[in-house]
């Protein structure tokens, strides 16, 4: 004697977020199928049958949820004794099961896909919400135009995936979205477009490094000669750390100390023991203790503009130069070369036309 089990990968009664396995019905070889009902249908409550092979090679067979399989199982004496009475009748926990007849099973299979559809669109919308909750807590800055090491970029993207144990192609695919920014975004829209990948993650990783990642020198130069202009120290030093990781997430302490140390003034650099300098966090630290130093000195003096470059924004002509009969001229009045060449010229004292030049030359003379 044979009875066919059937077998269903469903959600967990304790955790939704689960999948388990259930025996929905037990068939017989004459083709009478009897229902095991819903809140007893959990292989927890057949354990005998779980210890079975047969059991074990269903459960490695059904990978995802919903997914269905129809098991012959010759009976041993102990699945006989739960599974059926004296008679052959068909049983479960004392209790004989109700036989499923064919329309029953037809308006149960309607019922069944109604509530399967119902199911994915709960469980969409929730893995949709958790998503938005995961992206908030993912360590991972935006991507733009402004990433100056987009390997290095996708790699820590991938560490919060694992982190987060998000192992699904598709929904790497779909987090990637919420992490780009401007042209990004037209290039994600763009690709699902075409159609192009689609559920591959390691095509859409290869395409987005080739297209985003910096050819040239820009990046790399701008992270060395990163220096200090104006503000907080410290915040200078975390910025030039980053900028160095960026490019190069390998780089050992001691250069990027040294980095660090050589983007800033003088005055302050000498101010720090290297021999003192283990890490980064006792460097941003001797900088916390040197931050009144910025604001008591000027660190950089604003290039003084010459006095010649004086924005005319009221022109007004020379005065000098209008009353000399030299035309309109417009520059200072002080700096005009007829009022200088005026000045130079002997004065004329009274009618006498004595020259006074001549006549302190002439008692100096005596």
């Amino acid at each position: 004697m044979k009875l066919k089990f059937e077998f269903k990968a469903v959600a967990s009664p304790k955790d939704s977020k689960t999948t388990v396995i259930a025996i929905t019905s037990i068939s017989t070889e004459q083709g009478e199928k009897y229902a095991i009902p819903d809140e007893r249908s959990y292989a927890d409550f057949h354990e005998e049958l779980k210890k079975t092979d047969i059991f074990k090679k269903v459960s490695n067979s059904l990978e995802k949820r919903h997914d269905e399989l129809k098991i012959w199982i010759s009976p041993s004496k102990e699945l006989q004794d739960i599974y059926l009475d004296d008679e052959g009748n068909i049983q479960f926990e004392g209790k004989y099961l109700k036989q499923i007849f064919q329309k029953n099973i037809e308006e149960q299979s309607d019922l069944v896909k109604i509530l399967e559809k119902l199911v994915e669109k709960s469980e969409k919308k929730e893995e949709e919400k958790n998503l938005k909750h995961i992206v908030d807590k993912f360590v991972l800055g935006k991507l733009n135009y402004k990433t100056s090491n987009v390997r290095q970029w996708v790699d820590s993207f991938e560490k919060e995936c694992e982190r987060f144990r998000i192992e699904k192609n598709e929904t790497k695919i779909e987090l990637l979205r919420a992490f780009l920014d401007g042209t990004g975004q037209d290039w994600y829209t763009s690709t699902v477009i075409k159609g192009e990948h689609e559920k591959d993650w390691q095509g859409w990783k290869q395409v987005l490094i080739e297209t985003f990642s910096s050819k040239g020198w820009s990046n790399r130069t701008y992270a060395h000669h990163f220096k200090y202009k104006e503000g907080p120290l410290v915040q200078y030093a975390i910025k030039k750390k980053r900028l160095l990781l960026e490019i190069n997430k390998n780089m050992d302490t001691d250069t990027i100390i040294d980095r660090i140390a050589f983007g800033l003034p003088e005055f302050i650099r000498e101010k720090i023991d290297r021999d003192e300098i283990e890490n980064t966090k006792d460097l941003i630290n001797e900088l916390q203790k040197l931050e009144g130093i910025t604001n008591k000195k000027k660190i950089f003096k604003k290039e003084s503009k010459p006095e010649y470059r004086v924005r005319n924004e009221e022109k007004k002509p020379c005065k000098t130069c209008e009353d000399m009969g030299k035309g309109v001229r417009y520059h200072p009045e002080e700096k005009c070369w007829f009022k200088l060449e005026e000045k130079e010229k002997p004065k004329i004292i009274g009618n006498n036309s004595v020259i006074e030049v001549d006549l302190y030359t002439g008692k100096k003379n005596q």
